[in-house]
């Protein structure tokens, strides 16, 4: 039987492919060391909607010791929302909300000798994102000229991850665990009924259909396709240690 620290070789192994597991963490929500050892990578609050420079260097500390890859999660400022309420930016407003977020990331991970491989926007802005070519190519623009080698993590199929490409950014499709999904590949509202996905078991069978057949099965009970290179589960979930663990159980065994 493998140990933990294999865990990370096991998956790429037996998706033959690079898709990996990661989270939404450093929101000082109290539980990144318990999921942690069970993740890829992790996508870690700038500040802007939650945590602060104590949080995200715990957080940071914590994938070092348990050698989990960091990436910035830059959102809108907007703690009072925790990210999640469209704001609407100029161009010039957007390009310095993601370089400002980026450039603070990046102090931190110097300090404490660590690298960043990626990029995730955060909730409002990562659904806009998604749908919006327009600020898609503003915040794809934002993380090239910061550092050209960072890869975007962009919603499956979305504008996020096609703007991306049309600049030469390194892409990752990513798709979800604790979400479910529409019949057009967009997330389901988080204020419409069934839209999060809390029971591990559920979650799980959700995770393996997209990683064995490429597809999902959305609320209005359709298949529809596509692409797993990185499997989110959020970390202020209400049940996110135990889906996570769901899943690296599964793979293990």
């Amino acid at each position: 039987m493998p140990v933990l620290s294999d865990y990370r070789n096991i998956i790429k192994d037996l998706l033959n492919k690079n898709t990996d597991i990661n989270c939404d963490l450093g929101e000082g929500l109290g539980n990144d060391e318990l999921i942690i050892p069970y993740i890829i990578s992790a996508n870690i609050s700038c500040g802007y909607h939650a945590g602060d420079a104590s949080s995200i260097v715990k957080t940071m500390e914590a994938c070092k010791k348990h050698n989990v890859d960091i990436g910035a999660h830059p959102s809108f400022f907007d703690k009072k929302n925790f990210g999640r309420s469209e704001m609407n930016l100029s161009a010039e407003e957007l390009y310095e909300l993601i370089f400002q977020q980026l450039f603070i990331f990046k102090e931190l991970a110097d300090m404490n000798g660590q690298k960043i491989k990626h990029v995730k926007p955060h909730g409002a802005l990562y659904n806009m994102s998604a749908k919006n070519s327009f600020i898609a190519a503003t915040i794809a623009k934002a993380v090239l000229d910061f550092d050209a080698g960072l890869i975007l993590y962009g919603l499956s199929g979305s504008s996020s991850v096609s703007e991306a490409e049309k600049l030469g950014l390194k892409t990752a499709n990513e798709v979800f665990a604790d979400r479910s999904y529409q019949d057009d590949g967009s997330l389901t509202p988080r204020n419409q009924p069934n839209a999060l996905i809390e029971e591990p078991k559920k979650a799980l069978q959700q995770v393996l259909q997209m990683i064995n057949e490429s597809t999902t099965t959305t609320v209005a009970g359709n298949k529809i396709s596509l692409k797993a290179e990185t499997i989110c589960i959020h970390g202020d979930g209400k049940n996110a240690v135990e889906i996570v663990k769901a899943i690296y159980e599964a793979i293990k065994n």
